[in-house]
C-alpha cells in the first residue's frame, strides 16, 4: 500500500491546467518541509491533484499556507536537455488539511463546496478535540470514522477473571480425580487392550 502523510508549506502558487483532451483538471504546486534533523536541508516536493479536487486546491490554498497532505508517492523519470535522465518524486494528493484554520480558529473557510461528484476531498480540522487521549481508547489523529473510538477493556477483564476461576476449578477437579486413582501393583502384568 502506498500512502503518505506530509506536513508542509506551500512555496509555489497552485497552478491549474487541463489534460490535452481538455477533460480533466490538474493542479500542481510545490511544497517545502523541514529535514528530520536541524542540520538536514529542507525538502521540496511537487504535489499534484486531479479532477474536481484540482479546482478546490487552486481556490482554497496559496503560497505560505501550512497544510497536511495525504496521498500516493511516485517517482517520475524526466529526460533532461543535457542528455541524461533525472528521477523526481511527486505526491498525488487525495486529501488536504489546512493547519492555519485550526491554529487561528478557522478565520477563513477551508472546506470547499461539494464537488459535482458528490464528495469533497478537502477536510476541515477545526473543532477537533485537543484533549489528551484516554489510555483505554483508540483515537485516530485525523478522526478516521472507521476506527472504533470507544473500545473498553472492562468486558475483557471480566472474561479473564471468569476464565481464570474456571481453569482453577477444572484443575482442582482433575487434581481430585487424579488423587483418587490408585494403581494396584498386583495387576502390573495385565495390560488391557
Amino acid at each position: 500500500m502506498n500512502s503518505c502523510i506530509l506536513i508542509a508549506e506551500i512555496i509555489q502558487e497552485p497552478q491549474l491546467r487541463y489534460t490535452p483532451d481538455n477533460q480533466t483538471a490538474i493542479a500542481e504546486m510545490l511544497v517545502e518541509f523541514p529535514g528530520l534533523r536541524s542540520e538536514d536541508p529542507t525538502g521540496k516536493l511537487k504535489v499534484v491533484g486531479w479532477g474536481n479536487f484540482a479546482s478546490e486546491i487552486t481556490e482554497h490554498y496559496h503560497i505560505g499556507d501550512r497544510v497536511v497532505l495525504q496521498g500516493r508517492l511516485s517517482m517520475n523519470t524526466i529526460e533532461r536537455p543535457e542528455g541524461f535522465k533525472e528521477k523526481r518524486a511527486e505526491l498525488t494528493v487525495s486529501k488536504i488539511y489546512s493547519l492555519e484554520a485550526a491554529a487561528v480558529g478557522a478565520s477563513r473557510p477551508i472546506v470547499a463546496p461539494v464537488s459535482t461528484s458528490g464528495t469533497s476531498n478537502v477536510v476541515s480540522i477545526e473543532g477537533r478535540s485537543t484533549s489528551p487521549v484516554e489510555s483505554n481508547r483508540r483515537n485516530s489523529v485525523l478522526g478516521d470514522p472507521t476506527v472504533n473510538n470507544s473500545v473498553s477493556t472492562t468486558g475483557y477483564q471480566s472474561s479473564l477473571s471468569k476464565t481464570d476461576s474456571k481453569i482453577a476449578d477444572e484443575t482442582d477437579q482433575y487434581g481430585e480425580s487424579y488423587k483418587a486413582q490408585t494403581i494396584d501393583e498386583s495387576q502390573e502384568d495385565e495390560i488391557p487392550f
